[in-house]
């Protein structure tokens, strides 16, 4: 089982300050409106974009009609470096949640700051051989986890890169969603979110304030998303769905060797 959530990180916000900087400084700005499409699956990796401001949200169709949601990605965050590296086509649909600002840089300056900065290259490799780990981990958790386990990880990836403390322990996700949305990070039916929401509320593990997420015990969720062992510890009860198993596991959520 998973000893940690995967990075909530892109590839490149992993290098250091100063080289990440550099390879930004002529960057150049764009908007996107909230709902507009960044990018979609199939099309040419042109280059990549950090975000500045807002919101946007990395996600893949499903053959049932849906959408699987692989990250949310908020200021800091850049999309779509791997497709521009490899010249593969972009894996996944990028869309903005709200209106959003973002610094763009193409394939040709990124290749010029390379030849110029050997350094990066250098980077990238033990940054991608750390990811492969992470997902290589994140696979085999999926074998284990619960229906439970895989909304625990999808609000533990929120937390991560949205989480507020205010006090006592508790973890504020900044960022409104829905049970839809955590269904798609998930891969589950909402149903089956909307009964672990409702279960953990029961013992003041998950609350709500003011329509956010507020995760009231992190570390039995913690240990939920880690196979349940932890939320029979801290409450003394078992998760009801702790012996459901997956005949196909689908991907867990924040796997970040992606292409988009």
């Amino acid at each position: 089982m998973a000893k940690s959530l995967p990075r909530p990180e892109s590839l490149l916000v992993s290098l250091p300050t100063e080289l990440l900087h550099r390879l930004f400084a002529k960057a150049r700005p764009l908007s996107l409106a909230a709902s507009r499409t960044l990018f979609v699956a199939g099309e040419d990796g042109d280059g990549c974009y950090r975000v500045e401001e807002g919101l946007l949200k990395a996600s893949v169709s499903v053959a049932t009609g849906g959408e699987r949601i692989l990250a949310i990605l908020g200021p800091g965050s850049v999309v779509g470096e791997l497709s521009m590296i490899d010249s593969a086509p972009r894996s996944a649909s990028v869309t903005a949640l709200r209106d959003s600002k973002l610094s763009f840089v193409d394939r040709a300056t990124f290749e010029a700051f390379g030849q110029s900065t050997p350094e990066l290259y250098r980077h990238i490799t033990t940054l991608l051989a750390r990811r492969l780990r992470d997902t290589n981990e994140a696979l085999v958790a999926t074998n284990f986890l619960s229906v439970k386990g895989r909304v625990a990880r999808a609000l533990l990836s929120l937390a991560e890169a949205f989480g507020r403390d205010i006090g006592q322990g508790r973890i504020l996700i900044r960022q409104k969603v829905s049970q839809s949305d955590l269904a798609a990070m998930a891969g589950i039916a909402r149903e089956n979110v909307s009964r672990a929401l409702n279960d953990w509320a029961n013992r003041s593990l998950v609350s709500r304030l003011a329509g956010y997420y507020c995760l009231e015990h992190k570390a039995a969720l913690n240990r939920e998303a880690e196979g349940g062992d932890g939320v029979r510890k801290e409450t003394g009860r078992a998760s009801p769905a702790a012996t459901f198993r997956p005949s196909r596991p689908p991907p867990a959520f924040g796997e970040r060797l992606r292409r988009y």
